[in-house]
């Protein structure tokens, strides 16, 4: 016989939670193709593998796209009809702010440091060294002090 514990329960209920759909409106970030990092709009539903993805603003053409080269994201754009043109997506993106919403948001800023860190050649790698020895021997000097 099988036992299953409360917390189990509560634990399986909540990752359900937290499992994305794809849906019409639904934001959404590219993984792969000449696109890749930018983030587009689910304009329509092609089959349970395949999307119309569009992303005026954002420089992605419109086209067909497989969900496992794209990832989810929260974000969705509210009272977008389906199969909206590219302009009626460019206006309802526009109007909500859904660049300036993607780029506050912590996954977009921590690609974006992912990013930085990657582009930083081996002189930038030894000046944030350096500059972290110099921090921690100020933290360590002014510990000694208090103490």
């Amino acid at each position: 016989m099988l036992f299953i514990r409360r917390t189990q329960l509560l634990n399986v209920s909540s990752r359900l939670d937290e499992v994305r759909f794809p849906k019409v409106s639904t934001v959404v970030l590219l993984k792969s193709g000449p696109s890749a990092g930018k983030i587009a709009v689910i304009a329509e539903i092609i089959d349970h593998n395949r999307a119309i993805i569009d992303g005026p603003t954002t420089g992605v053409p419109r086209q067909s796209f497989p969900y496992r080269h794209l990832t989810l994201t929260p974000i969705a754009l509210t009272k977008l009809p389906r199969g909206a043109g590219s302009g009626v997506i460019r206006k309802q993106a526009e109007k909500e702010g859904l660049v300036a919403k993607w780029e506050s948001s912590t996954w977009a800023k921590k690609r974006a440091a992912m990013e930085k860190r990657r582009s930083v050649n081996d002189f930038g790698r030894f000046s944030v060294m350096v500059a972290k020895k110099q921090r921690r021997d100020v933290v360590r000097k002014t510990l000694a002090r208090a103490a």
